[in-house]
């Protein structure tokens, strides 16, 4: 087979996969319009359940994790706050390493495919790529990294810093992984997950970065979260 033949099918599956991973099509968006009723995505992980009392009778209610702060420094040499300079925003997060073999580049080149996915919509949705290995990953070096992809570096940060809370974020605040750990340079969390955390840091959900239909299923998550009306959820400590 020929060069050229073997750039058009590579052409193909790319634009086929493209295509795959654009949120939820025009026609289930209105049907659920019409219905007044728009899927809501779950969320993830309990921290407990309160009780209260409610006309005089005890109700209890699901009390969901809400994800703590963070801050590193951007790939403009920045320092960032999740939650106070992204305020509002939904969340799309992953975590890679630059001098990644194996999982770091196809994972990379997906986010890109969401940052593609939701360019018309950036302003709500920004996408956050965490370094695992701090220590080797300056701003600098993720900086040539994100250029490689294509990133907008307004909606899309990779982020480095303090290696402990990297690994406490990652394992104690979105629970990629299950398996214990420190945080120190003999810890090492590598993962193909990618999170969405809503609006108010409730996270709606984990999805396969390598996988075509995860990666859509993560798109139309993002979509439904964006159109969902406000619903106030009971925290820790409220009456």
């Amino acid at each position: 087979m020929s060069q050229s033949s073997n750039r058009i099918i590579r052409l193909g599956i790319l634009g086929i996969t493209a295509a795959f991973v654009l949120p939820l099509s025009l026609y289930f968006i209105t049907r659920a319009l019409s219905k007044d009723k728009i899927p809501r995505p779950p969320h993830f992980i309990v921290d407990g359940v309160d009780s209260f009392m409610n006309d005089g009778k005890m109700e209890y209610d699901t009390i969901f994790h809400q994800v703590a702060d963070l801050e590193l420094v951007n790939q403009l040499g920045d320092k960032v706050s999740l939650n106070k300079d992204l305020k509002g925003k939904i969340l799309i997060v992953d975590f890679i390493f630059t001098d990644c073999p194996s999982i770091c580049p196809q994972l990379t080149k997906n986010m890109a495919m969401l940052q593609k996915a939701f360019k018309k919509n950036d302003t709500g949705v920004h996408l956050i790529s965490i370094t695992v290995n701090p220590e080797a990953d300056s701003f600098q070096r993720l900086r040539r990294f994100a250029d490689k992809y294509g990133a907008n570096h307004d909606r899309w940060w990779f982020l480095t810093g303090d290696r402990k809370d990297i690994y406490n974020y990652a394992r104690k605040e979105l629970r990629v992984t299950m398996e214990e750990g420190t945080g120190g340079m003999d810890d090492f969390i590598h993962t193909e997950k990618i999170v969405v955390i809503d609006r108010d840091r409730y996270i709606r959900g984990y999805f396969d970065g390598l996988d075509p239909v995860g990666l859509k299923k993560c798109a139309d998550a993002v979509v439904l979260v964006t159109m969902e009306k406000k619903r106030k959820l009971r925290k820790k400590g409220d009456k």
